[in-house]
């Protein structure tokens, strides 16, 4: 199959969604599944890519210096480009220009369409529009997913919880519980103490590490109060986020207020084939807490590379968490957390069993697995669309190009 993907980010913007489109392309490529990918352009210089991907003409976005507003004319322009791509599918990622001008395309070159609803914007939009009271951005977020999933064939939902949410909003768009999968064998070899001796820790120092973009939605002033808590037990904790983001200045005036000068060490973006490994294998325990994943990728990393978890389990975390032998499920409140961070810091053996355990837990969870379920879908998708001519505004483009 050829399958042309649309998305608002992409790397280098380092988040769950670049990560699950990479993870995708290259799965779907070693199954003989070509891909496209149209995302914007960054001014930063982009890494070798998995499969053809068109960088289209951006600018910023306010209050989100890292993201990216694609032009939609730009996009336009491609039409001609696209028409003779010889695709099956379309699949958007985000709900942003990538969802209208995706939908376009996949009309006017009557093809199906599917989209993953990577983000829980109900939990999310608030935090960038502060200025409108909450319940109406929840209001604004329902009905605008409500409105985007009636124009698509079928909607990719990564956790059983998300899709109940979307039930709930009263969306019955055919859709599939499809979690993005992790390659085992890119999560191997880190060097907890190559990171800690860059970083000037100790090799014996209790570590908690924190991996995730640096937004509000990621819930991280709760991990820093529950770190203050645990500190009451143990003095010496110290309190790795690596990542950056919208709130982090946010999260370091946080800290400040809650006495963690010398326990919070903020190291930022990490090549994710090299520091990033070593990132999470400093940890004495990965920690996490936040209440608006779809799924929780950085979950699954910290357990395949044997690293103990401590995390709430909300939303699509409960997915990853419910059957993890690897990880203690914390109570989303401060006290209980910290607890539990104290539990396993103080008990080696604890600490011993269920990094043992770890890797296992992600057996279910391969990128293979998980696109060879994109495949089928896509393919059942595909079958039941009903196939008609281009339409004439893409046969007009067309013809226009090649008299050029």
């Amino acid at each position: 199959m050829r399958i042309l993907m649309i998305s608002d980010v992409s790397f280098p913007r380092v988040n769950g969604v670049s990560t699950s489109i990479e993870t995708f392309r290259r799965s779907l490529a070693a199954l003989g599944h070509a891909s496209t990918l149209v995302a914007p352009a960054y001014p930063a210089a982009v890494a070798a890519e998995a499969g053809e991907v068109i960088r289209v003409r951006s600018r910023g976005v306010p209050r989100d210096p890292e993201d990216r507003l694609m032009n939609r004319r730009a996009i336009q322009a491609l039409l001609p480009t696209l028409a003779r791509g010889g695709f099956d599918l379309v699949h958007i990622h985000t709900p942003f220009v990538a969802h209208y001008a995706g939908v376009s395309i996949a009309r006017e070159l009557n093809l199906p369409v599917v989209e993953t609803y990577h983000t829980f914007f109900e939990e999310y939009l608030h935090h960038y529009v502060p200025v409108l009271p909450r319940a109406l951005t929840r209001l604004i977020a329902r009905r605008l997913s409500r409105s985007q999933c009636r124009a698509i064939d079928a909607l990719i939902v990564p956790s059983q919880q998300m899709l109940a949410t979307l039930r709930g909003y009263g969306i019955d768009t055919r859709a599939e519980v499809l979690p993005t999968g992790i390659d085992p064998e890119r999560f191997q070899g880190g060097d907890g103490q190559r990171f800690r001796a860059a970083h000037g820790i100790a090799a014996d120092r209790p570590v908690l590490v924190h991996i995730s973009r640096v937004a509000h939605e990621k819930n991280i002033d709760f991990v820093l109060e529950a770190v203050a808590r645990a500190r009451v037990a143990v003095p010496e904790l110290l309190l790795v986020i690596a990542g950056e983001g919208p709130a982090l200045a946010h999260v370091k005036r946080r800290a400040a207020e809650l006495g963690l000068a010398g326990h919070v060490l903020f190291v930022g973006y990490l090549a994710r084939d090299g520091a990033l490994l070593d990132c999470y294998s400093a940890g004495t325990a990965f920690v996490f807490a936040s209440r608006t994943e779809t799924q929780g990728l950085v979950l699954l990393e910290a357990l395949a590379l044997g690293v103990p978890v401590v995390s709430t389990a909300v939303m699509g975390t409960a997915d990853v968490l419910k059957d993890a032998k690897g990880a203690l499920i914390a109570p989303d409140e401060v006290e209980g957390f910290a607890a539990r961070v104290v539990e396993l810091v103080r008990d080696p053996a604890l600490r011993a069993r269920l990094a043992a355990v770890a890797p296992a837990d992600t057996k279910a969870w391969t990128a293979t697995a998980m696109a060879e379920r994109l495949v089928k879908l896509y393919r059942s998708v595909v079958a039941t669309h009903p196939s008609r001519p281009y339409t004439r505004p893409v046969l007009a483009a067309t013809e226009a190009t090649r008299a050029d």
